[in-house]
């Protein structure tokens, strides 16, 4: 997808399109990190840190019960 920016006032702003933002779970309350390397800009919906956290323990958790499963069913 290929988009320009549109200036809003002295700024300039970027436009997403609805279904990306369905496909995402962005809306307009939800904060946006941004970053760079110098060459390419990433704009990261924040999650809450607490549930992400959670979600690597029951992950841990499957892991470590069926490990043998899991490499049963990759074969």
């Amino acid at each position: 997808m290929v988009k320009r920016l549109t200036r809003t006032g002295n700024s300039l702003a970027l436009v997403l399109d609805k279904p990306l933002l369905e496909r995402l779970g962005i809306d307009e309350d939800t904060p946006l990190e941004l970053s760079t390397n110098g060459d390419v800009l990433v704009v990261t919906p924040v999650r809450d840190r607490a549930r992400e956290r959670k979600l690597k323990k029951v992950l841990e958790e499957m892991d470590r019960q069926y490990a043998g499963v899991f490499k049963r069913l990759a074969k």
